[in-house]
This record gives structure tokens, C-alpha cells and sequence, in this order.
């Protein structure tokens, strides 16, 4: 039982080596003072890399607030649109005409990147519009949609159908129930739609490519510009700050649950006295 004990601690040291040993030769290199593009010793302790991500001459700090301004707006209209569209399928019943809807709903997630984006030029060309943050928003907010949609629906899926009929038989109208019960029982599904359709929308490149301007230039894209020559100092710093973005906002949501789970745990716990009676 020992040495089966001491396999599983290795074979979880290698794996935690391998997931975080890039994570922590990132930071490393972002506060190095070498300034090549591809350092290999270190040369002192800086942190003028980090102050240089918002200067004019970088741009990396004008292509973060673009991406961050597509991938909330994005978000946004895709929660509203795929959380409508998952709560009418759930309601409705079960047939080759949903199923078909269904499947289409979720085609942007299996068509290839790169036809997508050939599409989507074709379109916005087709259309006239001029390629931006316009453009971007759009496409993101279709690819978004399919995230947002196969949660909530799964959400939606595992509830009892007894709840809405219930509701309706005490009159409340279809929006009533949209309100006070739907939204409110699906609001965990929605939220991680959310978080996952922000990543996709922060971490695309493909598409982007192909639809934005001047002006619009998205962080991945300034990224993939900058590394034909090496990844510079700057870059460093800056996945540095995402990743540790990124893990206070995973620690922000598990402290939350915890205090959520210890808050309605207190709440079951309290004993109600019974008056007795003479």
C-alpha cells in the first residue's frame, strides 16, 4: 500500500510539473532584465516590462481593452440570445424539427475555424460592412452562442418539468416563469457559459484575422505579430498578468461557492422552536 502511495504522489508531482513548469517559466523571463527576444540567462531582477505594456510604442495595452470591449459585448448578446433559445427548445416538445434546430444551434462548434472565418469574410464583404470591432462582435457572438446554448440546455434538461406546470397552473404568464423561475434556477449554467464563451472570445485568432480593421486589432492577433521574431519580454509580462488574472478569478468563484455552501448550511441547521400547546 506504500510504495502504491508513493507511485500516486510521483505520478502527481510529474503532472503538476508538466502543467505548471511553462506557467512558471513565463513569469521567470518576465521579470528578467535581458531584453533579447529569446533569453536564455538572466541578467538582474526588473520590472519594466510590465510598465512598458501600456505605452503608446507597444500597442499591447490598446489591443487588450479591444479584445476585452469584444469578448463582453459578445458575451452578453450570446447569453441573451442562447439562454432564450435554450429555455423555448427545453419548453417545447421533442421532434425531428427541434432536434434539427438543435443540431444547427450547434454548428458553429464543429464547422473548422478557418471556414468559418472565410464565411464570415464573405458575408461582412457580401454585406459591405466595413471589417472592426462590428465585425468582430458579430462573429463572436455566433460562435459564442453554441457555448452559452448546450449549458443552459443541460441545465434545463435535468430539472422537473412538474416546476413550470406548476406555475402556469397557479397563472403565471410565460414571462412570469422566464423570470422568477427559469433564470434563476439556470443562473449557475449561464455563468460558466459566460466565463467559457469569454475565454473563447479572448483566445481566438483565427477568426479575427480574417474580420478585423484598423483599429480593432485584437490581443492574439498582436501577439502572433510580434513572435515571428521571438517572444519578447513584454509578452512575457503580459501572460503573466492573464495568468494571474485568471487564477484570482478562479479563486474569487471558489471562495464565493464556499461561502455560499457555508451560508446555506447555517441556514438548514437553525432549529425552529415549536410553540407547545397547553
Amino acid at each position: 500500500m506504500k510504495r502504491q502511495s508513493v507511485l500516486s504522489v510521483l505520478f502527481l508531482a510529474l503532472v503538476l510539473l508538466v502543467l505548471y513548469l511553462p506557467i512558471v517559466t513565463v513569469v521567470a523571463y518576465s521579470v528578467n532584465a535581458n531584453p533579447s527576444r529569446n533569453p536564455v540567462e538572466f541578467t538582474g531582477f526588473t520590472t519594466q516590462w510590465y510598465r512598458d505594456l501600456f505605452s503608446g510604442t507597444r500597442g499591447y495595452g490598446t489591443a487588450l481593452w479591444v479584445s476585452i470591449r469584444v469578448a463582453l459585448i459578445s458575451t452578453l448578446l450570446s447569453v441573451a440570445i442562447g439562454t432564450l433559445g435554450a429555455a423555448g427548445m427545453a419548453q417545447g416538445k421533442a421532434s425531428r424539427a427541434g432536434s434539427f434546430m438543435e443540431t444547427l444551434v450547434t454548428l458553429p462548434i464543429m464547422i473548422p475555424e478557418i471556414i468559418l472565418a472565410m464565411a464570415f469574410m464573405a458575408i461582412f464583404h457580401g454585406l459591405d460592412l466595413p471589417f472592426g470591432e462590428v465585425t468582430l462582435v458579430l462573429a463572436h457572438t455566433t460562435f459564442c452562442i453554441p457555448y452559452i446554448f448546450l449549458t443552459v440546455k443541460s441545465r434545463l434538461a435535468g430539472m422537473d418539468p412538474a416546476l413550470f406546470d406548476a406555475a402556469r397552473d397557479l397563472g403565471a404568464t410565460p414571462s412570469r416563469v422566464l423570470r422568477d423561475i427559469t433564470l434563476p434556477l439556470v443562473r449557475p449554467a449561464i455563468t460558466s457559459g459566460a466565463f467559457l464563451a469569454i475565454a473563447m472570445s479572448l483566445d481566438d485568432f483565427v477568426i479575427s484575422f480574417f474580420i478585423y480593421g484598423s483599429g480593432a486589432v485584437t490581443l492574439p492577433i498582436k501577439i502572433y505579430s510580434s513572435v515571428r521574431v521571438g517572444v519578447s519580454p513584454q509578452i512575457n509580462a503580459l501572460c503573466s498578468v492573464m495568468i494571474a488574472v485568471a487564477f484570482l478569478a478562479v479563486a474569487l468563484s471558489q471562495y464565493l461557492n464556499t461561502a455560499r455552501e457555508i451560508r446555506l448550511r447555517k441556514r438548514r441547521g437553525i432549529e425552529i422552536p415549536i410553540a407547545k400547546s397547553s
